[in-house]
């Protein structure tokens, strides 16, 4: 284990900032300040495939449900969509006027949300890469987002401190969970979304 762990680091120069890993638990995703993408072989530690198209660090990487695309959220204001197996840039999602931090996609597939430094959070359809909706309510930074596992909800951390609860079909925000004291750096729901967890 830990001479795959050094192969996975010794393939970087820079500072990674998220990984995923894909459905069927084969690869790694990363995503690093270097502007690239990196796919990798779990078993062996060998790195499969690099993508490179962002011009800005990559903060955030999510896979859809199917295995097959590759989302990443970027500072240089986009997101975009790739083909895990080819190394394709397929689509490049702009909207948002500042960084891109959290990227999810829905339980179907068929929409990415993202928060960014603008303070909002943004739906898109991924296969037409048209904005749908933006949630607006956040005072500061979009730190984290998750889905619910019905697709129904949003849920959003923020530099603002708070987590808020919004409904995706209709942009509502719903309910805002106040506590913390600093920094909303991370979100999860749990499986029968009766909980949100939060760092």
């Amino acid at each position: 284990m830990v001479k795959r762990l050094e192969l996975l680091r010794g393939g970087w120069w820079y500072n990674v900032t998220s990984v995923a890993i894909t459905p069927d638990g084969k690869y790694i995703v990363s995503g690093s300040s270097d502007k690239t993408i990196k796919l990798w072989d779990i078993q062996s530690g060998e790195e499969i495939r690099t993508f490179k198209g962002h011009s800005n660090r990559v903060n955030s990487v999510a896979i859809t449900p199917d295995g097959r695309y590759i989302v990443s959220g970027s500072e240089d204001r986009t997101i975009k969509l790739w083909d895990i197996n080819s190394g394709e840039q397929i689509r490049t999602f702009e909207g948002h006027s500042n960084r891109v931090n959290p990227v999810a996609i829905t339980p179907d597939g068929k929409y990415i949300v993202s928060g960014s430094w603008d303070s909002t959070i943004k739906l898109w359809d991924i296969n037409s890469g048209k904005e749908i909706r933006t949630f607006e309510g956040h005072s500061r930074i979009i730190d984290s987002v998750a889905i619910t596992p019905d697709g129904k909800y949003i849920v959003s951390g923020s530099d603002d401190n708070a987590i808020k609860l919004w409904d995706i079909k209709s942009g509502e925000e719903i309910r805002t969970f106040e506590g913390h004291s600093s920094w909303v750096n991370s979100v999860a729901i749990t499986p029968d979304r009766k909980y949100i967890v939060s760092g």
